[in-house]
């Protein structure tokens, strides 16, 4: 029996090592990342899927800020309600008239297409892995995920800024003092946007400010008050409430014509003004649609021996109403 058992013991030794060894790099770097054992190529991509959608660049960033609406899709399309004129309802105190009055809500419905983003094929050839001491697989795919979320975010936020000033939608320029030629943002700009959303009636909670990095170093030279919340942040927050607003920087903000002071299209190469982004989180939703990862282990291309993997994710930040929506742009010489 003790023979019968040690032989035993040897099978199942040697049996672990094969499986261990039977999978392939990628798959050990998203155990890694998913924090499963995974053998099989479908539940690969299914698990590296629901990682991009459960983690999507959430946390510390502004687009926490902002309401999640998934429940509002169908088929990668989501109908977003509209709020159609002044329809609030009307709260009475100390009411004694009965019955209560009632009144409707007309609500105008738009449906639209979630946006598609793909990323771009990454390959890697059996020739790299054998010349590196890295796994290359497994960080060309965390790669892959993180520009992902980058470049939506980015077009997120485009998407909810202002097109142009307007009443419903200010956008407003920098008065201070010159930094060559633009004017650097000052704590009496921000003044300036909470008066304007003041007088709009956005209410006073709920207020977020998307800084551009160059605004940001603009009111660290400025304001003292600024600059021990910056001292102070944590994962990307700068300040819970500076003059109303809870303030996020971003490297990327939307950039405004120079002249026309409209909104230039997304990825634009022409140089225009800085923004920075405001939006009030009962204006704005934002919806995860599906995600797909597209992948080819090496094994099943003999003739090149190399993997090739790729994301498609749809996705929408969206305004439903302009109340609450507002920009500070670079004001000029």
């Amino acid at each position: 029996m003790k023979k019968l058992g040690l032989v035993l013991v040897v099978l199942l030794v040697s049996l672990a090592t094969n499986v261990a060894w039977s999978i392939p790099k990628e798959d050990k770097a998203d155990m890694r990342t998913c924090g499963v054992t995974i053998t099989d190529g479908d539940l690969l991509n299914e698990l590296n899927e629901k990682f991009i959608l459960t983690n999507f660049r959430s946390l510390g960033t502004w687009i926490a800020e902002v309401t999640s609406k998934d429940n509002w899709v169908g088929n990668n399309a989501i109908k977003i309600p509209k709020r159609k004129g002044d329809s609030a309802p009307i709260v009475l105190i100390n009411n004694t008239v009965y019955p209560m009055l009632s009144s409707g809500r007309n609500d105008e419905k738009v449906v639209v297409s979630l946006n598609k983003y793909d990323t771009e094929n990454k390959e890697v050839t059996q020739d790299e892995l054998y010349a590196i001491a890295y796994d290359k697989e497994g960080d060309i795919n965390l790669e892959l995920k993180e520009e992902l979320e980058i470049k939506v975010t980015e077009h997120a936020l485009y998407s909810i800024s202002p097109v142009q000033n307007s009443v419903s939608t200010p956008v407003l320029e920098t008065t201070g003092p010159l930094d060559g030629t633009r004017r650097r943002l000052v704590k009496a700009d921000v003044i300036r946007q909470k008066a304007a959303l003041d007088k709009a009636s956005v209410p006073k909670t709920g207020r977020v400010w998307v800084m551009s990095s160059t605004h940001a170093n603009d009111l660290l030279l400025e304001d003292s008050v600024f600059e021990k919340g910056y001292q102070n942040r944590v994962d990307g927050a700068i300040a819970m409430n500076y003059y109303g607003f809870k303030i996020y920087e971003e490297v990327y903000t939307p950039t405004y014509h120079a002249t026309t002071k409209v909104k230039l299209a997304f990825d634009s190469v022409t140089a225009g003004r800085t923004s920075s982004i405001i939006f009030h989180k009962n204006s704005v939703v934002k919806a995860k649609g599906t995600v797909e990862r597209f992948a080819r282990d090496k094994k099943a291309d003999p003739e090149n021996r190399k993997s090739v993997v790729g994301y498609q994710l749809y996705f929408g930040c969206f305004a439903i109403q302009d109340q609450g929506l507002a920009a500070m742009i670079d004001g000029v010489a």
